[in-house]
């Protein structure tokens, strides 16, 4: 791959500003990915498989900082899990597939641009059935594109004002440990096909979110880090709505 250094600097801020707010990254790793030509069949378990390293990593940290309710996360996964593992066993044709990640990643620039400046000072009750729909549609998802889809909770977690910043992000963080395990163990009822260089990128992803998973638990000013990120999203989604490589 060209300009591998390059590839592994990005991934790395990838990965430290994900793990930050309690992702695994899977949708910046897509996106890196897609703008240098990756396979869409090498791109989905590559990123499910980083996500395991970067969100378990990300949840230890949130979790001893005592961010995690586990009555929100429980009716969220138990929902998540069988259908992040179905989504996992479909196969999508790979221009679809594209377009679909394509507008998948508009929701990560939102809340890298946008969505960080909630604040929320009061939480209301969780709502089970709610987020057995939730959970499920979201798994759904994850396992059919390949993410975690943590990106997608993250933002519906505040809206409905479940959670505040770092309990969405530890709850997140667990929810796309549990999402991308399923998602891969779909995969591999079809075949799986991981990039020849996966340990350099485990290696690189793994350093960036335990910093980020670090810092992000605490208190740490990323403003210019996730404007460049998003820029590099955005590359990303014109290369996939707009453009035939």
């Amino acid at each position: 791959m060209d300009n591998i250094a390059i590839f592994y600097g990005i991934l790395f801020i990838i990965a430290f500003l994900y793990a930050s707010v309690g992702h695994g990254g899977a949708s910046g790793y897509l996106a890196l990915m897609a703008i240098f030509s990756v396979a869409p069949e090498v791109m989905k378990p590559t990123a499910l498989m980083l996500n395991l390293f970067v969100s378990l990593t990300s949840f230890i940290q949130f979790y001893r900082n005592k961010h995690f309710i586990w009555q929100i996360f429980l009716p969220l996964a138990l929902a998540s899990i069988p259908m992040s593992f179905i989504g996992g066993m479909i196969s999508i044709d790979a221009h679809i597939y594209k377009k679909i990640l394509g507008f998948l990643l508009l929701i990560p620039i939102a809340r890298f641009l946008f969505f960080g400046n909630i604040k929320i000072t009061e939480t209301r009750k969780s709502n089970i059935l709610l987020s057995v729909l939730i959970g499920g549609s979201i798994g759904f998802l994850s396992g059919l594109i390949g993410i975690g889809g943590g990106i997608i909770l993250s933002p519906v977690l505040l809206l409905l004002k479940w959670t505040d910043q770092k309990q969405t992000a530890a709850i997140s963080a667990l929810f796309i440990f549990v999402n991308s395990l399923s998602g891969l163990a779909g995969q591999f009822t079809k075949g799986i096909e991981f990039s020849s260089g996966m340990i350099g990128y485990v290696a690189v992803a793994f350093i960036g979110g335990l910093l980020g998973a670090y810092f992000g638990a605490k208190r740490f000013p990323q403003t210019v880090l996730k404007n460049v990120l998003a820029v590099v999203l955005m590359f990303a989604v014109y290369k996939l709505l707009f453009t035939s490589a």
